[in-house]
Parts: structure tokens; C-alpha cells; sequence
């Protein structure tokens, strides 16, 4: 009988929380998506996230390599759907973290180990213009509503709701982890930023065609065992196979932007 109890608590919490007007439509995709953390909250906990990854790595001091990173970071902001968030663009100085991230509200984060698997800036602009799909999707955010649920339906038995709040955001956005990002998103989370980057790369005037050879390139690299890249970044073999079937329309994007 308590078993059944909570089991109709926590549906009806989920029913009511679905209920909510929280649906959120992706860029570029139109997917509808529920968030059911604000956006203000979810842009806070990136900000707090960013200083803590600021507070424990070092940046770059290589200002020729900070102004690349940042001159194609601020091509792709330009022609997102959100250029008025608060965007910042970090070089941290990890030599040996071929990675980069970008959290709600548009803090990005570009790790020095990175840069020499993008020898070309439309190959920085492949990687980049993907986490800034990932942020402007709200990915983070729709991982961590799905863990609210949870959360909510397990109050039926704990009251330590706070604490299993905090706990939850830490997991969604990685909050004290070293290498920051700590759950991969899903197959799909990842098909989405890509479709979203080669738009984004293409509006900034690179050519889409630089993705295809990227991650081409990129899967190679460490034989059996992946870069950190692509371990918290999941791609399978048919990766470049599904970016080549979104070309014909990141190319005539890129082509409109030459003109």
C-alpha cells in the first residue's frame, strides 16, 4: 500500500509539473522541449559553475591564441538566436584536455589541449558553434528538469528536497568537477547541437564542409581509448554521416552569408 502511494504521488507531480508552462522551442530545430527550471536559475548556476572553473584552472597567457579563440566565438555569438546573453569566452590553459564547453547564459570555456586539433578556424568554428548549441538548446537544463522530477516524487519520502535540489544541479552542469563537464549528453542531445552549430558556423560565414572533416579527424585520434572530447561528448560512426545529410542546407545558409 505505501509502495502504491508513492508511486500515485509521483505521478501526479509529474503530471502537474508537465502541466506547467514549460515548454521551450529549440533554435534552428523547432523542437519543443519541457524546462521546467527557469531560465534566471539555470543562467546562475552557469555563472557560479564558470567562476568555479575560472577559480581552478589557469588561463592562457597567449594573447594571439585568446584573440583567435574569441574572434570566432564572437562570429558565432553574433549570428545566434540569443546574442544579448551575457557571453564570455575563456582560454583556460590545460595542455592535456582536448575539450571545450558552454554553459546556460553563454559562458564559454575553450581548454588549450583543444587548439591542435583545430588547425583551421572553421574547425574551431565546428567545435565552438556545437556548444553553443548545446547551451542555446537548454540540454543542461532539460537534464536537470527530468532529475526535478525525481527529486520532487522522492519528497513523498524524504524531506531533504534542498539538499537533493543542489545535488541535482551539481550532476546537471557538472558544478566542482575538474574536468566540469561530468555527464555526456545523449545521442540525441548531440545530433541537435551539431544540427544547430553547422547552422551557426554557416550564418558566421564558415564553411559547413570543415564539420565533416573535423569530427572525421577527431574520432581517430587516441586509438583505442578517446580523448576526453569525445568521452564526455558520445559520437558514433555514423556522426559524419548525419552532419553530410544536413549540408545541402548549411550550404546554401553558408552561400546566403557570402553574398
Amino acid at each position: 500500500m505505501r509502495i502504491q502511494r508513492m508511486i500515485l504521488i509521483t505521478v501526479c507531480v509529474c503530471l502537474t509539473m508537465a502541466a506547467l508552462p514549460s515548454c521551450y522551442t529549440v533554435p534552428v530545430t523547432g523542437r519543443r522541449a519541457f524546462v521546467a527550471l527557469p531560465s534566471s536559475e539555470e543562467f546562475a548556476l552557469g555563472v557560479q559553475a564558470y567562476d568555479e572553473a575560472k577559480q581552478n584552472t589557469p588561463t592562457l597567457n597567449d594573447p594571439a591564441t585568446v584573440q583567435r579563440v574569441r574572434k570566432v566565438a564572437n562570429r558565432i555569438i553574433a549570428v545566434s538566436d540569443y546574442p544579448d546573453w551575457n557571453w564570455e569566452v575563456t582560454v583556460f590553459d590545460d595542455p592535456e584536455t582536448p575539450n571545450a564547453w558552454c554553459l546556460p547564459g553563454g559562458k564559454i570555456g575553450v581548454y588549450s589541449g583543444l587548439l591542435p586539433y583545430t588547425k583551421t578556424d572553421g574547425q574551431l568554428a565546428t567545435v565552438i558553434a556545437h556548444e553553443i548549441g548545446h547551451a542555446v538548446a537548454r540540454h543542461g537544463g532539460q537534464r536537470m528538469s527530468e532529475q526535478m522530477v525525481i527529486a520532487v516524487g522522492a519528497a513523498a519520502i524524504s524531506k531533504s528536497v534542498s539538499d537533493k535540489y543542489l545535488e541535482t544541479a551539481k550532476v546537471a552542469y557538472g558544478v566542482g568537477s575538474e574536468l566540469f563537464v561530468t555527464l555526456p549528453y545523449s545521442r540525441k542531445d548531440e545530433y541537435e547541437a551539431d544540427q544547430i552549430g553547422l547552422i551557426y558556423m554557416a550564418r558566421a560565414g564558415y564553411n559547413p564542409e570543415e564539420a565533416v572533416d573535423f569530427w572525421e579527424e577527431f574520432s581517430q585520434v587516441g586509438g583505442d581509448k578517446p580523448p576526453e572530447f569525445l568521452s564526455t561528448h558520445p559520437a558514433d560512426e555514423n556522426r559524419a554521416a548525419r552532419i553530410r545529410e544536413l549540408l545541402p542546407e548549411a550550404m546554401a545558409v553558408y552561400e546566403q552569408s557570402r553574398k
